[in-house]
This record gives C-alpha cells, structure tokens and sequence, in this order.
C-alpha cells in the first residue's frame, strides 16, 4: 500500500487512531462507565434531557452543585460519531465534590450530519448553557469547556465563544488531515478542505481563553503527538494555556482523573476555576 501519512500507510493509520483496539479492556470499561453513570443520573435526575435544539441528540443533562459556582461543560468522545452524553455522567463526581457545576450536552453524530454541523450544535450547546445556568445556581460569568477524544477538538472549537473562560481538552484531535484520510472518513466525508478548515492547529486564533491540554503517557503515539503539537504551536503563538502528560493512563482510563474529586483533571478544572475568578 501507499504512503499516505508520516510514514503510515492506510493499516498503519487506521491502527494509529484505533483507540478502542489499542485497550484490550475498552470494553469492560465503557460498560463500567455506563454503570457508574446510570448511577449519577439516578442520584441527581432533576435536569435531565434540557432540549438546546429541534435535534433528537439535541440535549443537555446538567448536575447541579449544592451551592453556586462555575460551570464545566463535558462534551462526549467517539471520533464524531459513536458514544452519548449519558455514557460520561459519571465525570460529574470530581467537579461537584468541589461546587462546580457540571452540564453534558449530546450532539447528532455522522454521517447524519457533517462535522460542521456538528461544530454549530455544541455552540448552540455552549450558548444555551450561559443563558440558562443562572436558573440551576451555575455561574454564566466562569464557564469552561472540557472534552475528550472527539470532545477535545470540539473544546478547542469553542474557545471563541465570548461565554468560554477556559478550556480543558483530554486526549483530542487538533489536526484532521490523518482523520481524513483513514477508516474514520468513512461516516465523516471530510474533504481536503474541510480538514483544514476545522482543525484548530491549522487555525490558531489572535487571541484565545486558557487552554489546558491533557493526554495520557500509554495512549497511542498519534494521539500524544496531536496534543503535543497543538500545544506547541499554541506557545508559539503565545496563547495562554500549557501541556499536561499524565503517566500511566490510556485514552480511556485518564478520564478517572476527572471522575474523582482528587483527580489531575479536577484539579486543573479548580485551577481553571480559581483563575477566573480573580482576572
């Protein structure tokens, strides 16, 4: 086969950002997530299913914390088109542990939709969560957007929102060239100029919130790299944010830094919190 990226050919590449293959118990800890979260929204199912847009996956669950607070938005993984909100409600526990409020909007995925698409849903999302926040107790005034895999890339997209304060983007996708061209085009249909077009390393702002980027030291090469090349390219722009590499967490089990209220995500959500407030 050819050459088609950084020395990959297609196998190779598919393999690269095959990240449930590449966890041999992806599985087992997508259903104890599913458990766990089950769980959360059992706990707490006052605000559950917000309608944002006409859209089926048009939702949001938002927990609330016990006093006001700033509000952290999760936005769900799956390569654009797997996974649901509801499967991440189990994140919630480490931020509200710490009176931050924590709101989970779904999306419709492809090939339903294009990724543009759904790039204009989360910001209808975003935007629905600062006019509506006040209303649970959550602070409109300090929101930070978080997200993993897929959700990662989608956070960077959302940096511009004047409403976004901060952003914490887990294990992300910054450049859609190699998701362009291996097994993931397959429902996305990105074209070359699409890729470009929606891949925040190819489209650094003038100014930016605070970015934290996250990825684990066990994940795939591919998706270490993206993070640390976005990162690097940030610095070089001089937009605020810094690189984390937490050792010993695949793509799936660093969410569990943000699950517990000790977590290194949680911490850096507080510290993203504490920031803003005292700007």
């Amino acid at each position: 086969m050819s050459i088609l990226y950084r020395g990959m050919d297609r196998a190779a590449l598919d393999a690269a950002y095959d990240n449930t293959a590449a966890v041999a118990n992806s599985a087992a800890l997508l259903a104890d997530f599913d458990a766990r979260s089950a769980r959360q929204r059992a706990a707490m199912p006052q605000h559950l299913g917000l309608s944002y847009g006409p859209a089926e996956r048009n939702r949001i669950d938002y927990f609330a914390a016990d006093k006001p607070g700033p509000v952290l938005i999760f936005i769900h993984g799956g390569y654009w088109q797997m996974r649901a909100r509801e499967t991440f409600s189990f994140l919630a526990a480490g931020p509200l542990a710490h009176g931050i409020h924590v709101a989970l909007p779904g999306y419709t995925l492809a090939p339903a939709i294009t990724l543009d698409g759904i790039v204009d849903e989360v910001r209808a999302a975003v935007r629905w969560i600062a006019q509506h926040a006040a209303q649970f107790g959550g602070d409109p005034s300090r929101i930070i957007v978080s997200g993993w895999s897929a959700g990662g890339h989608l956070t960077a997209m959302m940096l511009n929102e004047p409403e976004v304060k901060g952003g914490l983007a887990i294990s992300g996708i910054f450049d859609l060239e190699p998701v362009r061209l291996s097994y993931l085009n397959a429902k996305l249909r990105l074209d070359a100029d699409a890729a470009r077009r929606l891949s925040p390393l190819l489209n650094l702002p003038v100014r930016s919130a605070p970015l934290m980027l996250v990825c684990g030291t066990d994940e795939l090469p591919e998706l270490q790299r993206q993070s640390v090349a976005y990162a690097a390219a940030r610095e070089q722009a001089k937009l605020p944010g810094q690189l984390a590499c937490l050792r010993g967490h695949n793509h799936f089990t660093i969410l569990e830094e943000l699950a517990q209220p000790d977590g290194a995500l949680t911490t850096l959500v507080r510290t993203l919190a504490r920031e803003i407030a005292a700007a």
